[in-house]
């Protein structure tokens, strides 16, 4: 029984550590629920989805992560852009001024 809550509180904890990288909770819940601690260094090793370069749809402008390759609003086949079309993700940005 003791097993079962220490698999289960190494599962939250591995679930609410990758959802403040901007993750799924259920998806490492699960992962972290059966491999307990890998999962839980696995989580925390995680990069944060803020970030990720970000670039623009050549042909609508939607905003995308670098890792997307097909378009998900005109259905755009995206290669991987030179460096000056990409952008920092949302943690590098500068603020904007008020």
């Amino acid at each position: 029984m003791e097993a079962i809550l220490i698999f289960v509180a190494a599962g939250v904890a591995t679930g609410m550590v990758g959802k403040a990288k901007g993750s799924s909770f259920f998806l490492w819940l699960l992962i972290g629920t059966f491999v307990p601690f890998l999962g839980f260094i696995a989580a925390c090793l995680q990069r944060n989805e803020d970030e990720e370069p970000e670039r623009r749809c050549p042909r609508c402008g939607v905003t995308h992560k670098l890792y997307v390759q097909v378009c998900s609003s005109c259905g755009e086949d995206m290669y991987l852009p030179a460096v000056s079309e990409t952008r920092p993700g949302p943690a590098f940005r500068p603020p904007r001024p008020r």
